[in-house]
């Protein structure tokens, strides 16, 4: 089973990107749950925002002529909590519009259902929300759009292709936000953005028939960046300057279930003239053949940040240094990674990445003072469903602190997600059909002389697992083997 039937599966896809609002009106015991008293509020705060025309979702929810027929799907899916789409789970540390029914609004759902799902009075269904059409945070100050558009076939292995679009600027900016528009959402599993100052993106693409040119994840290799969780979450700490501020070469990422990239107030990326963007995608074939021509919206910041970002992402480079290999059937394997962070930093969001046979990942602090908090916590990783998770307040982490990662996969038959049937053995690998795993946390150190410091640490302990970890020979052998066999 595939991500995309996987997904299809669940009958309500409920709103990404909505906010939890909503005044519906709470039903008593003895009285009859409508749809438009009731649940129409509900659904318009939470599901209209992707079921609409020209979103993500493969139906609209706009009425009750649109939500009768799936009253019981509805109802399943958000008692279960499969929807609205929102992984994360408790944590000591809230995030921003968390995507997450109360208990009355579940409750009041399965009452509506219980009732016979009636309409009720058409008089008191709500307005509509306004909806910004296109970019998800308004008209972006540049956008940009693949020169052409990509054949992704119906069938075959995954894809992952890097394209050039360039961005013409005639002047140096700094960008507070970044918002992508796949226009097939179907094969689209994520996009990971990079700059390319020298040219050397452009001559790779010029030396290949077909719009972009070949690359596995993490396309910024090609000029010379990063790769891994950091990328995803946005890495300010490319080239960082005496200054303290971050040139950024790397610009985030979308990934499926995501949303609009926006950095916090006194955050942002710098873009030098000339530069050309690099979407580097990931595709994943869904039984149709589709053609896709990304947009990539830019929203400037007024002037310069006050100071710059870095991630810490354990294990780092997806877990590709810790020799991942996955017996068929077994029903719980666990890498961990733990760092203790040299500085007094404060966090701001935080995300994580693997595959289908992931099951859960946790992050935790361990305070100087011995109190243990949780700052991510996932107990049913879905491959379809990725997300950066922001903080709704900066989270103070003093020196000393040690941060401690856990992923957990399934590759029994009992893991609904699993691609394969039956289960076979699974190494770290870049295919959806492979697996992966890291934690990605971004933070700004609360002084900004001390960035330097942070990045030479988070170097030395990449540089550790690399030597010490048995993935990257591992990695060298199954490729050395397989070039053999050829």
């Amino acid at each position: 089973m595939t991500f995309r039937t996987a997904a299809a599966a669940i009958v309500v896809p409920l709103a990404v990107g909505a906010v939890l609002t909503g005044g519906a009106a709470t039903p008593s015991a003895q009285s009859q749950t409508t749809f438009s008293e009731h649940v129409a509020p509900i659904v318009f705060a939470n599901c209209t925002t992707c079921h609409r025309p020209g979103e993500a979702a493969p139906f609209s929810l706009l009425s009750y002529r649109d939500a009768r027929p799936l009253a019981k799907a509805i109802a399943s899916a958000t008692a279960s909590h499969v929807m609205p789409p929102w992984k994360a789970g408790p944590s000591d540390y809230p995030f921003d519009n968390a995507r997450r029914l109360t208990d009355d609004q579940i409750a009041t759902i399965q009452k509506w259902v219980a009732d016979g799902a009636p309409e009720g009075n058409p008089a008191k269904t709500p307005a509509l929300p306004r909806f910004t059409e296109g970019w998800q945070l308004g008209t972006p100050d540049l956008a940009v759009t693949m020169n052409e558009p990509f054949d992704v076939p119906a069938s075959g292995p995954d894809v992952y292709r890097n394209f050039v679009v360039p961005l013409n600027l005639d002047r140096d900016v700094w960008v507070r936000a970044i918002d992508f528009r796949p226009s097939a959402r179907a094969v689209v599993h994520h996009s990971l953005f990079f700059l390319d100052t020298t040219g050397a993106a452009r001559a790779r693409d010029a030396d290949d028939p077909a719009p972009g040119f070949p690359g596995g994840m993490g396309g910024g290799r090609v000029v010379g960046q990063g790769r891994g969780v950091a990328a995803i979450l946005g890495n300010g700490d490319a080239n960082a300057q005496a200054d303290g501020v971050a040139r950024a070469a790397g610009l985030g990422g979308w990934a499926l279930g995501g949303r609009a990239l926006e950095l916090p107030s006194g955050l942002a990326f710098f873009v030098a003239k000339g530069s050309d963007l690099i979407l580097s995608t990931h595709f994943h074939p869904s039984g149709t053949a589709q053609h896709e021509r990304s947009s990539v919206g830019l929203y400037f910041a007024s002037g310069p940040p006050t100071q710059a970002f870095t991630a810490v992402q354990l294990p780092p480079v997806f877990g590709v240094f810790e020799g991942l290999d996955i017996p068929a059937g077994q029903e719980r394997y666990t890498i961990t990674d733990s760092f203790v962070i040299p500085v007094d930093v404060r966090a701001f969001a935080i995300g994580a990445h693997a595959h289908y046979l992931a099951k859960a990942f946790t992050l935790k602090a361990t305070l100087p003072d011995g109190a243990v908090k949780t700052l991510l916590s996932i107990a049913d990783w879905d491959f379809s469903w990725q997300e950066r998770y922001r903080f709704k307040e900066f989270v103070s982490l003093p020196k000393g602190t040690r941060l401690d990662a856990t992923v957990t996969y399934d590759n029994s038959a009992a893991n609904k997600r699993n691609p394969s049937r039956p289960p076979v053995r699974v190494y770290w690998g870049e295919e959806s059909t492979d697996e992966m795993g890291s934690i990605g946390m971004q933070v700004v150190t609360a002084n900004r002389g001390d960035l330097p410091q942070l990045q030479q640490a988070i170097a030395a302990h990449i540089r550790e697992r690399a030597f010490t970890g048995p993935g990257l020979r591992q990695l060298l052998q199954r490729r050395g083997a397989a070039r053999g066999a050829q």
